[in-house]
């Protein structure tokens, strides 16, 4: 039997077995890798049980012409598909899921369009999604948006995925990874879910080491409790509703109740979306005495408890820090 003989029986073979797939076991999801080699393709659609063998269907693709420029990313594909329909699909990115991470510590401003952009949708029908009345009365929002309540992660989105779909899917998320002891501990403290999410969003945004999380959030909980502002620099950031490098006194003036250098108390809701670790810090917040803290230039904090103490840590810094500039 020659061997054009044997690779077409082979191909009829596995051609009528894919055909004859029983598709229990659902649609099974696949990740094309980018850049990836089609034999890398067929194997893992191999592993995913959409195919059943990946190298007669790396040929069959090679000699239709269909191994080149498939499209990276994530498909769903069921066990009765055809192989043309399978190449079709990569070729075409027909039923790539779309996906989008949405880092810790970023705003609606940021994530508005990023989730629009990813799922294909304007801008307008993700704004409109992030203030659905129905879903901020479900959670106990009371701000106009939900802001701090799209968790931060990474997500898949199959082709037509509304934005109001999409923002479910983050909320869900955020529910998902709540914890019932932080409801408990937040009641402890006279705090609210919602409290606590507009504090870890404080705490996301001002932390650089994962260490610092509870302590940064301590020096907030003791202001509170003594009824001393906040004076969160990224609240007066968001309260300008545009990033300036450095906030500076002139910043300090803009009339919002987001400007914790004006009001007391906590902000009228998140100004980012916290990861788990930062509200974990704000149910759970170190027990230290500090009221102050400064940034050092690589990201950790020098905490302390007085104002005088905190002069003298901010005076030592900038010695530092001319010293450095004069070498």
């Amino acid at each position: 039997m020659s061997k054009q003989r044997r690779w077409t029986l082979a191909l009829g073979a596995a051609l009528v077995a894919g055909a004859c797939s029983s598709g229990t076991e659902g649609p099974r999801r696949v990740v094309i890798p980018p850049g990836a080699p089609f034999r890398v393709a067929a194997e893992s659609l191999a592993s995913r049980g959409v195919i059943s063998f990946p190298r007669v269907f790396a040929w069959y693709a090679s000699v239709t012409g269909r191994d080149r420029n498939i499209k990276a990313g994530t498909y769903e594909f069921s066990e009765s598909q055809s192989w043309g329909e399978i190449l079709d699909a990569l070729g075409e990115g027909r039923g790539l899921f779309h996906s989008v991470t949405i880092p810790e510590g970023w705003n609606l401003r940021r994530i508005v369009p990023q989730l629009a952009k990813a799922i294909e949708v304007p801008e307008e029908s993700v704004t409109a999604a992030v203030r659905d009345t129905a879903m901020l009365r479900r959670l106990d929002v009371p701000t106009p948006t939900l802001e701090g309540y799209l968790f931060p992660d990474t997500y898949q989105f199959a082709p037509g995925t509304t934005a109001r779909k999409a923002v479910e899917t983050m909320v869900a998320r955020f529910e998902e990874v709540w914890k019932d002891e932080w409801t408990s501990r937040g009641r402890e403290m006279a705090m609210s879910r919602h409290d606590l999410v507009t504090l870890a969003a404080i705490v996301e945004t001002e932390a650089r080491k994962a260490e610092e999380r509870p302590v940064i959030s301590a020096v907030y909980h003791n202001r509170l409790k003594i009824g001393m502002r906040l004076q969160a620099d990224p609240t007066v950031q968001y309260a300008l509703g545009q990033h300036v490098d450095r906030v500076l006194y002139k910043h300090l003036t803009v009339d919002s109740k987001y400007n914790t250098y004006r009001y007391a108390g906590l902000p009228p809701g998140p100004i980012a979306s916290p990861g788990a670790a930062s509200m974990d810090a704000a149910a759970n917040p170190a027990q230290v005495p500090y009221l102050y803290f400064v940034a050092h230039p690589d990201g950790h904090h020098l905490f302390r408890r007085t104002y005088r103490e905190h002069a003298e840590a901010i005076r030592q810094l900038r010695r530092q820090q001319r010293a450095a500039a004069d070498r």
